[in-house]
């Protein structure tokens, strides 16, 4: 890539991902640091589990989707494992939607809808865009 030329795309994107990085990292630091696990599940059961929905069901999804949001979003601010943390933030957005979506069927998607936009972005831009990572400084040089 001519960096030089095409900085902005570059830019563009790493701006797009550490924002994105930092949506998702302090969404986790608050459900696993600050609010608790078992405080998040047990909000969410309260509204799953007249449905039918299992308690352990519902503490996996909440672990799977806070531990993500840490996880992945620490990763994408430093550019690591980048796509597989899109990978896996994409499959938390689906599930988060279906939970919304089970629990209000016309729910506000203010919270999501950024996130969702943000990293459709960062999965359909040009790979040579993706340069300011340290997926690209270890991997791709």
């Amino acid at each position: 890539m001519e960096l030089f030329e095409n900085y902005h795309f570059a830019i563009g994107t790493s701006v797009a991902r550490i924002f994105l990085g930092f949506l998702f990292f302090f969404q986790g630091y608050d459900a696993v640091f600050k609010i608790g696990l078992k405080q998040v599940t047990d909000t969410y059961q309260e509204k799953f589990g007249p449905k039918g929905i299992p308690r352990f069901l519902t503490a996996l999804t909440a672990q799977f989707t806070s531990f993500t949001a840490l996880l992945c979003g620490f990763l994408l601010i430093f550019g690591m494992f980048e796509f597989f943390s899109l990978y896996l933030l994409g499959l938390n957005l689906i599930i988060t939607g279906i939970g919304f979506g089970m629990n209000l069927p016309l729910w506000d998607t203010r919270h999501v809808f950024p996130r969702l936009a943000l990293l459709l972005l960062l999965l359909l831009t040009p790979l040579e865009w993706h340069f300011f990572t340290l997926d690209h400084l270890f991997i791709h040089h």
